[in-house]
């Protein structure tokens, strides 16, 4: 499964002026799409724009609400597999070398059958 970091930043509030572009919407636009474009060359992929309440200091004393609208962005984070879950080339050598070694094959041979004693057979 793939695991994702995610970076919110502040809508563009103003246009951003450039060659040909005259009206206020295109200046906007040109902005939204300038900040967009910058995170997409570090690999972020706008995911969505989300306007969330927040609490403003009002005059000395009042507080008011107002809202903000910010761009959520994400990217894939390569998982990283734990250093000491994978042995290095170094360990895995010193295994083999101090492994023990493989048990030796006893050849056992067949244990003597007593022959019974003929003068206590004829018994």
């Amino acid at each position: 499964m793939a695991q994702f970091e995610y970076k919110v930043v502040p809508a563009p509030t103003k246009g951003l002026k450039a060659k040909g572009v005259k009206s206020n919407q295109d200046r906007f636009a040109n902005a939204l799409e300038t900040v967009m474009n910058e995170l997409a060359a570090d690999n972020w992929e706008y995911l969505r724009t989300d306007s969330l309440p927040a609490e403003e200091r009002e005059g000395l004393m009042g507080k008011t609400t107002v809202f903000q609208n910010m761009l959520v962005f994400r990217r894939t984070v390569a998982v990283e597999v734990a250093a000491e879950d994978t042995p290095t080339a170094e360990e895995r050598v010193t295994e083999a070398l101090e492994a023990p070694e493989p048990p030796k094959q006893i050849t056992q041979q067949p244990a003597e059958v007593p022959r019974p004693d003929p003068a206590v057979a004829a018994e």
